[in-house]
């Protein structure tokens, strides 16, 4: 084998044996906030970085990471592939993480303690980066850009006639009022009665046929949204003004990096 070739195949086995360019971000608060600590490989004790049970939000970059409890890699270990997580209170780890490692492989393998999914999406836009400086800026302007008009319904319970008895007891109705109004008076006087028999019969049927009963009835309305899509934020840095998009109110000051970007 020339030396080339041994060059390569070497080259492969550590390829093979080291996950490539494997990342992990730990953070001190929720939503990758606070101080943050970058590992490309494996940190056996925390402690030494002076973040041991400190980190409360994770960004994987890249690869797969093995972050345990306690230091070496003992404790209760879970995997978590690349995404961003933006609370590990929810998998008990919050401010208890000591060791993390990346794992050899192409990503695809399934691990028995692997962490639930992450976000599908980097929502991780204005996450402060590891030894990044921020600056304190005073916020110009913030307005709440409301969402799409939203569709209200809601059930009401009304009366419902009954059609078919409601026609057949018009027609009853009229035929008694009618046969009632006709044994009154005689001549003109007993058409005039017959008549008015008839149409009273009428009403009376109609009504008292009329009481179906009720039903629920479904009614929609188009009201305007009460929850803001985002909020549109104007600051001054170093002389330009910036206008950005984030999901939350910053208040009276936003935090940015030495190109004016956001961070949270």
């Amino acid at each position: 084998m020339t030396y080339r070739l041994k060059l390569l195949a070497a080259a492969s086995l550590l390829a093979a044996s080291v996950p490539a360019l494997a990342q992990i971000t730990l953070y001190e608060h929720d939503g990758w906030r606070g101080r943050a600590v970058t590992a490309d490989r494996k940190i056996n004790d925390l402690a030494r970085a002076g973040f041991n049970d400190r980190a409360s939000s994770v960004v994987v970059d890249r690869g797969q990471w093995e972050v345990c409890t306690d230091a070496r890699f003992s404790g209760r270990c879970v995997v978590l592939r690349r995404g961003s997580y933006e609370s590990l209170n929810g998998m008990g780890l919050n401010d208890r993480i000591s060791s993390v490692r990346p794992l050899r492989g192409n990503g695809r393998q399934r691990y028995a303690n692997e962490a639930p999914a992450p976000l599908p999406q980097p929502t991780y836009e204005y996450r402060r980066r590891s030894n990044e400086d921020v600056y304190t800026v005073p916020v110009s302007s913030v307005r709440a850009v409301m969402g799409n008009t939203e569709q209200r319904c809601w059930v009401e319970r009304q009366q419902v006639a009954d059609q078919g008895r409601s026609t057949a007891g018009t027609l009853a109705g009229a035929v008694i009022g009618g046969i009632l109004g006709h044994q009154v008076g005689g001549g003109t006087g007993r058409d005039v009665a017959t008549a008015a028999g008839a149409i009273g019969g009428a009403a009376v049927g109609s009504n008292m046929a009329g009481r179906g009963g009720t039903q629920d009835v479904r009614r929609c309305e188009n009201v305007p949204s009460s929850r803001p899509d985002y909020y549109d934020v104007t600051y001054v840095y170093r002389g330009t003004t910036h206008h950005v998009q984030m999901a939350n109110d910053p208040g009276n000051r936003i935090l940015v990096n030495r190109n004016g970007e956001p961070r949270q």
